[in-house]
């Protein structure tokens, strides 16, 4: 339900650096990060953020643009002219556990809450100056239960591959816990692997599409950015299905999940943030195709099974 860009949709702009090198080269299989919609923050705690360990590099200065070129051509599809569905509103604060994540008060990414010091998202979503807000649903309005925290830790796997997308898994810790209530609460990891076929709802800020009326009258497809958090219902998709979509590009440790031949799916912006299957963290949102509203392609998912004795021991050490 979103991604990334490099012009101004419904007073959001999308400006990652990241986003326009991508773009620049080829208009497929990105990640879906960033949306940078400017936020007043207001935090009377003195907290400030750890530096992000070696940011420079890790958003992707080591990488040339002929490497990406390569990649994304290989994981490049064709698209349709169809119009896609982006899901829909959330119920406010349905998703407790779904955090939002700022880079020097513009909004980046998306992330969730696993315990009170905790948080888990994606590795490309990370950026200099990292603040986290808990409670959110508006992201322009507040209504009581939003908390503002600063970053102790950033740490992202080991062996993230930013042109591979492998390992795109990232730890957050607060500065202070989480203070826990019905409106911000962790979500459980998995005990098993998603299974082909399970309904999940995947959440975020990002990109939504619909149909408004043109400049002739006549219906036409719209693209915008969000204020309020946006919910959409999808399915596990099966590795054999979707290296059909992206073949050569799937590792083990990644999953699909959309809906068949197009439909609901996550878009720019929504970069690290929660697929929820049966009330439990299965996915990570890493990347897919674009542009996200007609591409028929399911997004792709860091696969949270996958990645359990690491977070696990990594939040055991710090």
């Amino acid at each position: 339900m979103s991604k990334k860009g490099g012009a101004t949709l419904s007073g959001r702009s999308l400006e990652s650096p990241l986003h326009r090198r991508w773009s620049a080269v080829v208009g497929s299989g990105t990640p879906k990060k960033a949306a940078g919609m400017a936020v007043e923050e207001t935090d009377t705690s003195g907290e400030t953020s750890a530096p992000s360990p070696g940011s420079s590099s890790t958003m992707g200065l080591l990488l040339t643009s002929h490497l990406i070129f390569s990649f994304l051509l290989t994981c490049a599809g064709a698209q349709d002219d169809s119009d896609k569905a982006r899901g829909e509103e959330c119920a406010p604060h349905s998703q407790p556990w779904q955090v939002a994540l700022f880079e020097h008060g513009r909004f980046n990414c998306g992330a969730s809450l696993i315990s009170p010091n905790w948080v888990l998202t994606a590795a490309h979503c990370q950026t200099r100056g990292m603040r986290v807000r808990l409670g959110e649903h508006n992201l322009r309005k507040r209504d009581g239960p939003e908390q503002l925290r600063a970053v102790a830790r950033i740490i992202p796997h080991p062996r993230y591959e930013e042109r591979s997308h492998r390992h795109d898994v990232m730890l957050l810790r607060l500065l202070r816990p989480a203070h826990l209530s019905a409106k911000v609460h962790p979500i459980p990891l998995p005990t098993r692997c998603p299974r082909p076929g399970e309904a999940c709802v995947v959440s975020g800020w990002g990109l939504v599409s619909g149909k408004e009326p043109g400049a002739t009258g006549r219906p036409e497809s719209q693209v915008s950015l969000p204020d309020t958090l946006h919910c959409g219902n999808i399915s596990v998709i099966s590795t054999a299905s979707c290296n059909k979509d992206y073949p050569g590009c799937l590792l083990n440790t990644m999953v699909c999940a959309g809906v068949e031949g197009g439909g609901t799916d996550s878009c720019e912006g929504d970069s690290g943030g929660p697929l929820v299957c049966g009330g439990v963290l299965q996915g990570i949102v890493s990347w897919g195709d674009v542009p996200c509203d007609t591409t028929t392609k399911p997004g792709v998912y860091t696969k949270v099974c996958s990645y359990l004795e690491w977070i696990k021991e990594t939040m055991k050490r710090n």
